[in-house]
């Protein structure tokens, strides 16, 4: 299989994972790094419904959006341009992230898998759509050096050294959402992981991610291709 291929495989097996596991549903986006230059995103369409046929849409990272793509691709222009570390970024609007966002709050480090996050992520206060280039920088400034960004009544961002990685990040914040939710309904304080248990904590050894992708991706047929990069 060519590179393109690859990375088109890549986009509709992570498109899908992203939807199976509930963290996406009419409405999301996924992408990946091509070169300095270049990114490829998926298909305008549901991430669940990508098929054979959907083999993404390559992106300038300077320069106007191609016209058959979403205008929140936008973000992703803005991301990769401040962020050479970035690989992959996936949109979404998963149920806890949306939830907790109408609080105007962000996961704190309550858990594990929140502590890839910490001290938390940033949050992004206006709740309209971001189409245009003037806010999607704007986001891009406020995500930082961070590994997420919740965007008010609108879901999330995540970024990865790749599109795998940042799948798993997707899972994570939405889980991280969902430990948050459940502390705020107890009415008690609960606990938070301090900067040094943070440190410990986030780990990438022991096949951390591998195995999370690999659960991410059960079932697909073509995920035996694109196996765990970041």
């Amino acid at each position: 299989m060519t590179r393109s291929g690859r990375h088109a495989e890549l986009i509709r097996v992570a498109s899908r994972a992203i939807a199976r596991a509930g963290l996406a549903h009419a409405y999301g986006h996924c992408s990946l790094r091509l070169d300095g230059q270049s990114f490829l995103t998926s298909s305008a369409k549901p991430l669940g419904l990508m098929d054979g046929s959907d083999t993404g849409v390559r992106v300038p990272i300077d320069g106007p959006l191609p016209p058959e793509v979403l205008g929140e691709v936008r973000i992703h222009q803005q991301v990769y341009r401040t962020r050479a570390d970035v690989g992959g970024i996936v949109r979404f609007q998963s149920p806890n992230i949306v939830s907790l966002s109408a609080l105007g709050r962000t996961p704190g480090v309550r858990h594990g898998l929140g502590s890839y996050f910490a001290p938390q992520p940033p949050f992004w206060r206006d709740p309209r759509l971001i189409r245009d280039d003037e806010r999607a920088s704007a986001v891009a400034a406020t995500l930082g050096k961070a590994r997420a960004i919740v965007l008010r009544g609108n879901g999330a961002v995540t970024v990865g050294a790749s599109l795998q990685q940042a799948c798993v990040f997707a899972w994570y914040l939405e889980d991280a959402a969902r430990v948050e939710l459940d502390v705020l309904a107890s009415g008690q304080t609960g606990l938070t992981l301090d900067e040094e248990e943070c440190a410990a904590r986030a780990t990438m050894q022991g096949r951390i991610f591998e195995r999370m992708w690999d659960w991410l991706t059960s079932g697909d047929s073509e995920a035996a291709h694109v196996p765990y990069d970041g």
